[in-house]
């Protein structure tokens, strides 16, 4: 049976037959740095090789996030060297693509924030479950960046372009309720029963028809392959923002705990 040691940063196991789970766990409400948005987003293509998985799950650990985002430090790295802002931009890209390429359905339990990178594979599983205090919020407009990565992609899909827009906009936060309401996610249930919901339904997929369930996504996701000359521009206008100066603000302003003032 196939191990992933050569993804360190993700603790991978398997709950039962045929259950792959992938635990985000790390400092500061399991930020994404270098090495973990690196695994994240080739840990997909090797899922797609390992026929013993028939479903994902993907969670944080423990109950108080999904993910915080990308770290400070991968941030601040992206904005000074045009060379690990180019590397980050591919994984960005492989991320959304190895997610929607992936023939195993995915299930992500969402509880407390779930932002960027790991906002990534949150909404882009084929089945999410979110506690009701859960805070979804894409957050790429507050540091100064075009909204890149998936939102482009699958928020107008999701729910409609006025809500994708005012939420991408805005940065208002979306609570797993309000989330549900408007179709951002599959599912809403008490903070307490997320993780047991979301590997219910895990199992439940590992243990359906495998050639029903693969060929069933793969024609959904067909929705989003028409779309990708639309990620493609979303994703060059937020890593072309990376380079430019209203991320500095934007940053400054992030870790200062206060708004920021874009000029």
């Amino acid at each position: 049976m196939k191990t992933y040691d050569e993804f360190p940063t993700l603790a991978i196991d398997r709950p039962s037959d045929g259950l792959l789970r992938i635990v985000l766990d790390g400092p500061d409400l399991h930020a994404v740095g270098a090495d973990m948005h690196r695994e994240l987003a080739d840990v997909w293509a090797a899922i797609a090789r390992d026929e013993s998985v028939r479903a994902v799950l993907i969670r944080g650990a423990g109950d108080r996030a999904f993910s915080a985002g990308g770290s400070f430090d991968l941030i601040d790295a992206m904005v000074k060297d045009f060379d690990t802002r180019t590397r980050v931009m591919a994984e960005a890209r492989d991320l959304v693509r190895n997610i929607i390429e992936c023939p195993a359905p995915i299930v992500s339990a969402i509880n407390g924030p779930a932002v960027g990178a790991g906002l990534v594979a949150a909404l882009l599983a084929d089945v999410s479950v979110a506690g009701r205090r859960a805070k979804i919020v894409d957050g790429h407009v507050r540091i100064g960046v075009a909204a890149g990565d998936h939102a482009a992609i699958c928020w107008p899909l999701l729910c409609g372009m006025a809500k994708a827009k005012y939420h991408l906009l805005t940065n208002e936060v979306l609570t797993g309720e309000e989330a549900e309401r408007i179709g951002m996610v599959s599912v809403c249930v008490d903070d307490e029963k997320v993780q047991d919901r979301a590997l219910q339904i895990a199992e439940n997929l590992a243990r359906g028809s495998r050639s029903a369930l693969r060929f069933t996504k793969h024609a959904l996701n067909n929705w989003y392959r028409q779309a990708m000359p639309i990620f493609d521009a979303s994703l060059g206008f937020e890593f072309y923002g990376f380079g430019g100066p209203d991320v500095a603000e934007g940053i400054a302003s992030h870790r200062d705990k206060r708004e920021p003032r874009f000029t």
